[in-house]
């Protein structure tokens, strides 16, 4: 009598509909969650291709950009261990729609500097009548000096002051919106997905989460090829192009595009319901089963509870000598990757003289793909080989040994740096052959002599006129008296003089991401397969916790503060230091891939000691049962989809 009654509820309702509709449908939840956290990655990746734009156009030490770089990890670590106290607690798809909404407001109020304050004033552009505004050489330097007086006390608002400030504020609400999107997204989509679609499902958003940053950096190719003022200045009143080191692009652009696209996917979270028919329970529904949702068992436990166990459970596992020296390795590679995905785009264009669009879309377009490519291959390869945790860590072990091998060439593929007159190699503040032109201290306007000695401008160069082209743009700088020769400078750096040194680097700096990777999937599996089962996701969350706070919180800072130790010439703008003009580019090199070395022989180090441990381990458990004499219950330790995971009996010899 019940069962009819159910089944004429069904039919004559609309419940079986409404399980139907595309909210309650888990493909649809995967679908929007996939271009959700390809928006939000994108963002990261963004930044991460934006940030020496943005240093250039603030006037910021590559330390303080690091720190802008490094500061959405403070909210996230903040705010991470609480997401697993909350599981399925809450309404995970509003939340992870609140988070979304609040990303897309932090991304629009990093394009907030741009819109409120003035255009850019690079050097030798000050605008006001009777001005020499090419920076060459005259005999009286008051006027200049005069001028310059004057547009420091109107351009340095409060506005501007802020700028730093307001840039920090949104990477830490960035950090903070993305706090509940990954995790909540996978629970929600190992709760309510069938077991035989799960995997499937989480491969798509692992996918996806690799090459968000990948788009991240193209977008950033794409978007710092336009001038930062586009917007607010005619095409042909633009005089600088994108070799010019002076050039901003418009970083600005990405964080609205960025922002709009956050906003877009994340409206369907306030459409899904807190619980959805489980997947499989779901195609029941449309046979005419019952379409009453599964409720989960939650352990109860109260919030101070919590917060007290967490420390003991973090503790207990952090005693775990394998899990440990796993950890530790991720987190020397981490802190080598949230480095050099900071920086090295700036590294590129220093080293082998290329714009900075372009050495964005080397990252994007080559180092990140490949990488992703040796995550994939490693998990293959694993899965191949069926190995077990020791030779999980004994292919660690080969991959980052064979990363050593590519990654300390790169030390001695480079460029020296270009002679400077007054820079490089010797540094004066003034040149004899220029000292009556009264170049101002800030000037920065680079040229080419024709003898091959690079000048900060052409004042001090000494050049007397110009020759100009029919859009009114320089040419030549002609009368130069500290040029050997013919006195002619031409417009632009002099570049390093090894472009074509560019590709082999590329070459090897791939195959070092592309090996480095392989380690990537075995090592998480080797920390799931070394700690007990109740303590799997505490111990993941141990594992995320220390990256942000020993990889990806000091690693762009500890990068940008190596770079700045090689700066040989600071760029001054109102009496105050901002962003450097020139590198040491020997030491930048030496230092800043020096850096990169140590790390991967940390990791190098920490793999070694897990083979240690896990072969001193299976000698010890060798001599406990040959001390037996008979059989034990031995567990292999196979990866998943190995025919050893259980537990079997095995023969020893006496």
């Amino acid at each position: 009598m019940v069962a009819s009654n159910m089944n004429s509820d069904l039919s004559g309702s609309r419940r079986p509909a409404t399980c139907r509709s595309l909210f309650r449908n888990i493909k649809f939840f995967v679908f929007c969650h996939s271009l959700l956290q390809l928006a939000q990655l994108l963002v990261s990746g963004y930044m991460k291709s934006s940030i020496s734009t943005i240093e250039r156009r603030y006037g910021l030490s590559s330390q303080k950009s690091g720190l802008l770089a490094a500061f959405n990890e403070v909210g996230n670590t903040v705010l991470i261990v609480f997401v697993s106290f909350f599981g399925s607690r809450v309404h995970r798809p509003r939340l992870i729609g609140g988070g979304a909404l609040l990303a897309s407001f932090a991304s629009l109020l990093m394009a907030l500097p741009h819109l409120v304050n003035g255009p850019y004033e690079y050097t030798n552009h000050i605008s006001s009548s009777g001005d020499n505004t090419s920076g060459l050489c005259q005999s009286e330097s008051s006027v200049l000096t005069l001028s310059s007086n004057q547009s420091c006390s109107q351009k340095d608002s409060s506005t501007h002051q802020g700028v730093y400030a307001v840039l920090l504020l949104g990477q830490l609400l960035l950090g903070i919106g993305a706090v509940p999107i990954q995790p909540f997204g996978i629970s929600y989509i190992d709760d309510y997905a069938s077991k035989k679609n799960s995997p499937l499902y989480l491969g798509i958003l692992l996918a996806v989460t690799s090459i968000g940053p990948a788009f991240g950096f193209v977008t950033g190719s794409l978007m710092l090829r336009f001038y930062v003022d586009f917007d607010k200045t005619p095409k042909n009143q633009i005089p600088l192009d994108l070799t010019d080191l002076r050039w901003v692009g418009a970083w600005w652009l990405g964080f609205l595009i960025a922002s709009c696209f956050l906003f877009l996917t994340a409206l369907p979270y306030f459409f899904f319901p807190r619980k959805m028919p489980k997947e499989d329970f779901a195609d029941e529904v449309e046979s005419g089963s019952d379409c009453k949702q599964q409720t989960d068992d939650v352990q109860q436990m109260s919030l101070l509870q919590f917060l007290k166990s967490f420390p003991r459970i973090a503790l207990r596992t952090l005693r775990n000598p394998v899990y440990l020296l796993v950890v530790l390795a991720q987190v020397n590679l981490a802190a080598l990757l949230s480095g050099l995905a900071t920086f090295m785009a700036k590294f590129i264009e220093r080293q082998f003289n290329q714009s900075i669009s372009f050495s964005t879309m080397m990252i994007g377009g080559i180092g990140i793909p490949l990488a992703v490519l040796g995550t994939v291959l490693g998990g293959a390869l694993m899965r191949r080989l069926n190995l077990s945790v020791r030779g999980a860590s004994r292919l660690c072990f080969t991959a980052i040994l064979l990363c050593i091998f590519s990654a300390v060439p790169l030390l001695l593929i480079g460029c020296p740096t270009q002679t400077v007159a007054g820079v490089f190699p010797s540094r004066s503040d003034a040149l004899p052959c220029s000292a009556g032109c009264g170049c101002p201290q800030e000037a920065f306007n680079p040229v080419c002599g024709s003898d091959g000695v690079e000048f900060r401008s052409p004042c001090h160069a000494g050049c007397l006129s110009m020759e100009m082209d029919n859009n009114n743009k320089v040419i030549n700088y002609t009368g130069c008296s500290c040029v050997t020769g013919s006195g002619v400078a031409s417009p632009g750096t002099c570049g390093s003089g090894c472009s074509h040194l560019l590709i082999p680097f590329m070459a090897l700096m791939a195959i070092t991401s592309f090996v480095a990777s392989f380690s990537q999937t075995p090592s998480y599996m080797m920390i799931l397969r070394t700690v007990s089962t109740e303590d799997k996701s505490f111990a993941v969350g141990v594992q995320y916790m220390l990256f942000r706070v020993l990889a990806f919180m000091p690693g762009p800072v500890l990068y940008g503060s190596v770079i700045d130790s090689t700066c040989i010439l600071w760029g001054r703008k109102c009496n105050r230091q901002t962003s450097c003009h020139y590198y040491n580019l020997d030491r930048f090199r030496q230092r800043f891939l020096g850096v990169q070395v140590v790390f991967v022989c940390g990791a190098l180090l920490c793999f070694l000691l897990t083979v240690v441990v896990l072969r001193r381990r299976a000698v010890h458990k060798d001599e406990h049962l040959e001390s037996k004499g008979g059989y034990e219950l031995v567990n292999d330790q196979k990866m998943p989809d190995g025919p050893s995971n259980k537990e079997r009996t095995s023969p020893v010899k006496t």
